[in-house]
């Protein structure tokens, strides 16, 4: 299934929500490609940012809103949660 927080996360200018999938990566990049964005949604090896102001395009094509705590524990549980790197961070590409 699809999961999208709520657009909390402030950078550029706006806020963003993640989008994640708690069945494959394959789910998730496909969803993304659906919503044809203008920008290319940056893939963080667990989930695209969305923007705001897209936020509501995305559960309009079928995501379901739940708590960024929710999200964590469902991806999680599928085992599709990135592990950081020993630099603290995941790397910006796009798996699969």
């Amino acid at each position: 299934m699809i999961l999208v927080d709520r657009p909390r996360w402030p950078a550029h200018g706006t806020r963003f929500a993640h989008l994640v999938s708690d069945a494959s990566l394959d789910e998730l990049h496909a969803f993304a490609d659906a919503l044809s964005l203008p920008r290319r949604l940056r893939f963080h090896n667990d989930h695209y940012d969305v923007p705001e102001r897209w936020w509501q395009l995305t559960v309009d094509l079928g995501a379901q809103v739940v708590s960024t705590h929710e999200l964590v524990r469902r991806i999680r549980a599928a085992g599709l949660r990135a592990r950081p790197t020993s630099a603290g961070t995941a790397p910006r590409r796009r798996a699969g």
